[in-house]
Order: C-alpha cells, then structure tokens, then sequence
C-alpha cells in the first residue's frame, strides 16, 4: 500500500515539474517572437525609408520665364550661414550626389581617396573646368546649365575638401573694398566729364563761332544712329532667344524631364555617349521602355541608374516625357 502511495506522489511530483518547465519554455517562445517581429518591423521602416530617400526625385525643371517660386529654386542656389554665397553642400545634394554618392557610370565618390589619388594630381584648377565644361561621361554643370560659375565653384570646392586642399573663399571686405573704388572712379569720371562739358560750354560762349544749327543736326544725326543700332541688337537678342527655346517647352513633360537631364540633356542629345539620344524617338516605344525599367523587367546595361529614376514616376509623368523626347529634332 505504502509503495503505491509513493508511486503516486512521484508521479505527481515529475508532472508538475513538467507543466512548469513547459509553461516557462512557451513563454520564452513567444516573447522571442514577439521580440523577433518587432526586429523585423523595425528593419522593414528603416529600409523603406532609405528606398524612399534613394528614389526621391533630384529636384525640379524650371524653364526661364516660368514663377519657378522660392521653394523650388531654395535647393540649387542655397545660400551658407556666413553670408551670401553659394552653399556647396546643397548643390552637391540636388545636383551631384546621384552619381557622385553611387560611383555611377565610373564617377569617383566623394570622400574616397583612393578613387580621386590619380586625379587630384590635375591641380583644382583643371577639375573645376572639368566640372564646369564636362569630363568623359560627367556633362556639363553635372547636367544643370542653370548653375552660375560662383554655385560651381562652391560645389566643387565641397566635393573636393575630403581628399586635397582647395582654395580658401575671398574675404567680403574686400569685395567691398572694390566696388567702394569702382564707385569712387566712376564718380570721378562723371565729375570729370561736367567739367570738360562746362569748359567747352563756356569756350563755345566765349568764342562766339560754334554753329548751333550744325550741333543740332550733328545730335540727331548720332540719336538715330544709337536707335537704329539698339533696334538691331533688339531683334538680334530676339532671335536668339528664339533659337535657344527648346522646343516643346511648353508641354507637360518639359517640367518632368529633371531626372533626365542629367544622362540625356534637355533636348534629348546624350551628354555623353555612353548615353542614347532620346530626340525624336517614337514617344510608344520611350513609354514602354520606361515603365519596363519601372517594373524591373529590364537588367543590365544602365538598369542599374534607370531603374530607380523610372521609379519615381507616375504613368502620366512616363507619357508626358515620352511625348516630349519625341518632339525634339534628332
């Protein structure tokens, strides 16, 4: 009787023991899940958010005319803290991080020594006109004719400080400096010229043989002469205003075409010839190739780049583009 009661506490005790030891293990199961999705969710954010950043369109095309607003200039002609100039930093992110940041189509990244070793023994001078005039596949103002020589500078200046040392910036004071001189012989000159005019005045009184009626037709004679050659420059300057219009420029794909420019210009000639020409291209076949390149159907050659710009864009920006490359002459 004593060895079945035993029996029975043993088998009690070893199953209570189990449902504890069982309890405890499902527990510890689902907290690491638990932690697990947690890591997971955390881990799909972030690399959402830096998709979101990589496919985040360059900036905007505003063509000269247009009330391109504040907002939209603010990021290619940003000004630093210390005053008025041209903030590299800024440039370099709208304009130049898409292919400086990636090591596109061969660009040397910014702040790797290694890749810049054997070109900044050109000096700063020759990669400054390599920025400002184009280099191998790189175009011209990084494919921004907007920019100004000062927002050049001050790009390549902030490309360039990680690996050589690039000239210091001009102290203000001088520059005011200058234009206080600049204005004082302007002044001079101007006082310089009343006088002479007051002694030819008087000279002429004094004499008594100047010919009024001869200064008169001499000064309308040299009027219209000034007319005639400022209408000249008028309809010279028209005409090449004219002539420098792209065409198309007002079609809905002409303030599209920003992730575009960089690799095939803004009248769709390639920059480099590692890049096709899109100009006069048959606007179907561009949108099919576009929304191709969106879906990932396409891989190799320049996936890798159109890829994530195709991605950006909507179906309406994909046939307003299209409809403007193929407007332009070839």
């Amino acid at each position: 009787m004593r060895h079945d009661v035993d029996r029975d506490l043993v088998y009690k005790t070893v199953k209570e023991v189990v449902i504890v030891k069982s309890s405890k293990l499902i527990i510890g199961c689902v907290a690491a899940l638990a932690l697990g999705a947690g890591a997971a969710v955390a881990q799909e954010n972030a690399e959402d958010a830096a998709i979101a950043k990589r496919l985040a369109p360059v900036g905007e095309l505003c063509l000269q005319g247009e009330d391109c607003g504040s907002a939209a200039a603010a990021p290619a002609v940003a000004s630093s803290s210390s005053g008025g100039s041209a903030d590299g930093q800024a440039i370099y992110n709208s304009v130049c991080m898409v292919c400086h940041d990636a090591g596109v189509a061969g660009a040397p990244i910014h702040g790797d020594e290694a890749a810049w070793a054997d070109r900044v023994t050109k000096g700063f001078d020759t990669l400054l006109d390599h920025s400002v005039n184009g280099f191998n596949a790189m175009p011209a103002r990084g494919g921004n004719p907007n920019l100004s020589d000062e927002e050049m500078l001050a790009a390549t200046k902030y490309m360039l400080e990680p690996v050589m040392d690039v000239p210091a910036d001009e102290a203000p004071a001088a520059d005011d400096a200058s234009e206080d001189a600049a204005a004082d012989e302007a002044a001079a000159d101007d006082d310089a010229a009343t006088a002479e005019g007051e002694e030819q005045v008087a000279a002429t009184d004094s004499s008594g043989n100047t010919d009024t009626a001869q200064q008169d037709k001499a000064q309308q004679d040299e009027a219209q002469q000034e007319a005639a050659q400022d209408s000249s420059e008028t309809a010279a300057a028209t005409e090449v205003a004219a002539a420098e219009e792209p065409v198309g420029a007002d079609l809905p794909g002409a303030s599209k075409i920003t992730v575009c420019v960089a690799c095939h210009g803004q009248d769709g000639h390639g920059t480099a010839p590692i890049y096709p020409n899109l100009a006069g291209q048959n606007a179907t076949y561009l949108e099919s190739s576009m929304k191709a390149y969106r879906a990932g159907e396409r891989a190799g050659g320049m996936s890798s780049v159109m890829t994530p710009m195709a991605a950006s864009l909507s179906d309406e920006d994909i046939v307003d583009i299209a409809e403007y490359y193929s407007q332009q002459p070839r």
